[in-house]
């Protein structure tokens, strides 16, 4: 993800979170973490035909990775594309040599749910009223790394689909 992408990644945030969508800003504040030899973040964008299908964006620090953020546009669910796009995030873990993965996921949310426990993420606990301003609770998911720093690989698919970091 770039910053020419921010505006078309707003468009998809507004329509699937619109409780909790992410501002501009903060799209801004992580992308200026993702470049240089210091860089600690990872955000990918998928594109079908000049348009922005998904995001999806990874935050390291040490040895742990944190899953910010993925999204696909509605009527791309079930074409693997979440799939592509978190094992993109977990090629960025390994390369930031992390031992482990976090995320956080609406505990409504079952069918982001299926696709973590797919790649071997495992519930470890909740954050009570963690989706503000509806009070929703978040599960909290880990994934522990593979020996050797690889995080377990998933199914992946989503033929005419362009993933750009």
């Amino acid at each position: 993800m770039r910053w020419w992408d921010i505006d078309r990644v707003l468009e998809l945030e507004k329509g699937l979170f619109p409780e909790d969508a992410w501002s501009r800003g903060m799209f801004w504040s992580e992308l200026a973490h993702s470049r240089g030899p210091e860089a600690s973040r990872r955000y990918v964008v998928a594109l079908a035909d000049g348009q922005v299908i998904g995001y999806a964006g990874l935050a390291a620090q040490g040895e742990l990775g944190d899953v910010q953020t993925i999204a696909v546009a509605r009527d791309h669910w079930g074409t693997g594309l979440g799939g592509q796009l978190l094992t993109e995030l977990l090629r960025a873990a390994t390369a930031f040599e992390c031992a482990e993965v976090m995320l956080e996921c609406r505990v409504d949310n079952t069918r982001a749910q299926k696709l973590y426990e797919r790649f071997g993420f495992e519930a470890i606990g909740f954050r009570r009223g963690y989706y503000q301003p509806g009070n929703v609770d978040a599960l909290v998911m880990r994934l522990t790394t593979k020996p050797g720093g690889a995080p377990a690989d998933g199914p992946t698919s989503g033929q005419g689909t362009e993933i750009n970091g």
